[in-house]
């Protein structure tokens, strides 16, 4: 015989329970309660190396370009003089002018030194971009797979930064200007008490600028003042 619905069964028999993880035993609520929680957590862990990812290495076309064209130029007319040279006819006259100039001038000329002054700060800057990365106005992002890098530019972020300003209550107008370390914010509030207005703004932005994904996450600088009189 089938067994009624609706009865209870016997107090000796044995029963599976339902198995709760972890986030529903902590919140202490049933599946509905993990469901929302899942959807609101933190995002997953990303799937490749963690730590601050360094800036983007620029390709520095333009000082590449000028520098090949100065030497190709240089060398070309180099080339040109020892050629016209070896067919029997004189050298150029800027030639044969620099290498007396360079022979009977001592080391410590005027020309001499402003000339070398000049060589060593061309030389000097080139170092420079040899080893600094470039590409200030891109702001890396954190890496969430292996191999793949993504960058934000800073104009990008000050945009995304200033819509959430501007959602706050009060703030009539909003000038974001982001930079490597820091986010300088500075609004006008027409109404509310401005420190209302001015605690608001901390906490958006603050999730504003975590919600940017950026690898060195730049702290806020918020200022906030009421709009000048006109007239």
């Amino acid at each position: 015989m089938s067994e009624p619905q609706g009865t209870q069964p016997p107090e000796d028999s044995t029963q599976r329970l339902p198995v709760l993880d972890k986030g529903e035993t902590e919140n202490g609520d049933g599946p509905d309660r993990s469901e929302s929680s899942a959807a609101s957590g933190p995002p997953p862990e990303p799937e490749g190396e963690g730590g601050r990812e360094g800036r983007f290495w620029s390709a520095r076309r333009v000082p590449a370009g000028i520098v090949a064209l100065l030497l190709l130029g240089l060398t070309g007319l180099f080339l040109y003089d020892i050629v016209s040279v070896r067919a029997g006819r004189p050298g150029m006259g800027w030639r044969r002018e620099l290498a007396r100039q360079l022979a009977e001038r001592p080391l410590d000329d005027t020309w001499v030194l402003v000339g070398a002054g000049i060589a060593a700060l061309l030389g000097l800057w080139l170092l420079i971009l040899a080893v600094t990365p470039g590409l200030r106005d891109v702001l890396p992002m954190r890496r969430t797979h292996t191999g793949v890098r993504a960058g934000l530019h800073r104009d990008a972020a000050a945009t995304a930064l200033r819509d959430r300003a501007m959602e706050v209550a009060g703030v009539q107008a909003a000038r974001v200007r982001v930079r490597r370390r820091r986010a300088d914010v500075r609004a006008v509030s027409h109404f509310r008490e401005l420190d209302d207005v001015h605690t608001e703004l901390d906490d958006v932005l603050a999730d504003a600028v975590r919600g940017l994904g950026l690898s060195r996450q730049p702290s806020l600088s918020v200022r906030v003042r009421r709009p000048g009189r006109k007239g």
